[in-house]
C-alpha cells in the first residue's frame, strides 16, 4: 500500500520554520562565541557557519529538515536535500560531503524510506558531493534533510552582512510556492504549475554560487522560511543597510498572485509578517495580496544576490543564460534609514 507523505501534515517545507520573531529572541542570550577561526556564527543569522582551518580551506556547515511538501517520496527527498545543499551555496562554497536526517514512521512501507534516501543521494551527487552517512528515528511524521559540509576559501567566503550601499538585489527563482502547494491542498491550482513549483524546488542553487564566485560578488543569502521580506531583513540588519524592493519586480509563480487573491495564504506568512513588519515601510500603492506573497514561506527558494550596479546587467545576463531565466534585478541597497526595508 502506497503512503501518502503528506497525510497528517499540517505544516511541510519551510513553513514548519519555528516563528522569526520566537527563534531570533532565543538565540538573543546565548552566550557570544569567542573564536578566531570561526568567519561566520550565529551572529547575524547567516545561512551556515563559516570555519576556517588554514589559510587556503574554510569549512562550512549547515543543518536543514523538515516535513514533505509533496506526497512523492523521492521527489521530496530530492526537494530536502537541494533545500539543504543551498546553504553552502549561498556562502559561495563547493559541497564536500552530506549526512542523511531521516525522522518516518515505523509501521509504514520501507520503500517510502529508500524513495527518500534515493532522490537525496541523487542531489547530493549532482551537488558534487559524498553522502556519507546519516541517522533515523521513528517519528510519526515524516522528516528529512541533511546534515552538510563544504568548503571554501577564506577570502571568498559570501556572507549576508556585505551588502553596500549602489548595489542591486538579483533574485534567481520566483516567489510564492507556499501559496501555490498551499492551493494544491484545496484543489485550486493547475498540475502543469504546481510540478512548475516542485521542479523550482529540486532545482540546485550550485549555478548560482559559481557565477558569485566568477564575479567577486561578497554577499548574498538564500530565500526560505522567514520568506523574502524575512531574509532581505536579516540582510539589511546584518550589512547596516536599508534596503529598497520594487514589487513590481519579483517574479512569481503561476497562479500564486490569483491564490493570494482568493484568500489562499500559509499560516506562516502571517508568522514573518508579524516579525518583519516593525522594519518595514510599505508604500500605500502596493496591494495586499502582493505583500502577503513577500511574506510567503519558501522551500528551496532562489538567491538573493547583492551584486554593483555597474555589472548587474552582466551578472544578470549570465544568470538567465545559464539556465536561471527567472532572474530579476528586484531591488537596490541604500544608506542606512529610518527602517530596514522599503516596499515601494
Amino acid at each position: 500500500m502506497k503512503f501518502d507523505l503528506l497525510k497528517n501534515i499540517e505544516n511541510g517545507g519551510c513553513s514548519a520554520k519555528l516563528p522569526a520573531k520566537e527563534l531570533f529572541a532565543a538565540l538573543k542570550d546565548l552566550p557570544k562565541i569567542d573564536c578566531k577561526n570561526l568567519l561566520v556564527d550565529i551572529e547575524t543569522h547567516d545561512d551556515a557557519g563559516v570555519y576556517k582551518i588554514s589559510d587556503e580551506i574554510a569549512l562550512i556547515q549547515t543543518v536543514d529538515f523538515f516535513p514533505p511538501v509533496c506526497s512523492d517520496p523521492f521527489e521530496f527527498g530530492q526537494i530536502a536535500a537541494a533545500n539543504a545543499l543551498s546553504d553552502v551555496f549561498a556562502m559561495g562554497g563547493k559541497v564536500l560531503t552530506a549526512m542523511n536526517l531521516l525522522m518516518f514512521p515505523a509501521n509504514q512501507p520501507i520503500k517510502s524510506i529508500k524513495d527518500i534516501l534515493k532522490g537525496g543521494q541523487e542531489k547530493v551527487a549532482e551537488a558534487g558531493g559524498v553522502l556519507v552517512g546519516g541517522h533515523t528515528i521513528s517519528d510519526n511524521i515524516p522528516k528529512y534533510g541533511l546534515a552538510v559540509t563544504g568548503i571554501v576559501q577564506p577570502e571568498k567566503v559570501i556572507a549576508n552582512s556585505e551588502a553596500k550601499p549602489g548595489d542591486v538585489l538579483i533574485l534567481t527563482k520566483p516567489i510564492g510556492s507556499g501559496v501555490v502547494m498551499a492551493g494544491k491542498k484545496i484543489a485550486e491550482v493547475i498540475e502543469k504549475n504546481y510540478q512548475a513549483v516542485l521542479d523550482s524546488m529540486k532545482q540546485l542553487n550550485k549555478t548560482e554560487a559559481e557565477i558569485m564566485q566568477k564575479f567577486h560578488i561578497k554577499s548574498a543569502t538564500d530565500i526560505t522560511g522567514f520568506g523574502l521580506l524575512g531574509h532581505t531583513l536579516k540582510m539589511a540588519q546584518a550589512s547596516n543597510v536599508s534596503i529598497k524592493i520594487n514589487s513590481a519586480s519579483v517574479p512569481l509563480f503561476d497562479e500564486a498572485y490569483k491564490l493570494a487573491e482568493m484568500g489562499c495564504i500559509p499560516s506562516a506568512s502571517f508568522r514573518n509578517q508579524e516579525f518583519v513588519n516593525p522594519y518595514c515601510n510599505f508604500d500605500k500603492k502596493v496591494k495586499y495580496e502582493q505583500k502577503m506573497l513577500l511574506f510567503d514561506a519558501q522551500t528551496s527558494g532562489g538567491m538573493l544576490i547583492a551584486v554593483p550596479e555597474k555589472i548587474s546587467q552582466t551578472v544578470l545576463k549570465v544568470l538567465r543564460e545559464s539556465g536561471k531565466e527567472h532572474s530579476e534585478i528586484i531591488a537596490e541597497v541604500i544608506p542606512k534609514n529610518e527602517k530596514e526595508i522599503y516596499l515601494v
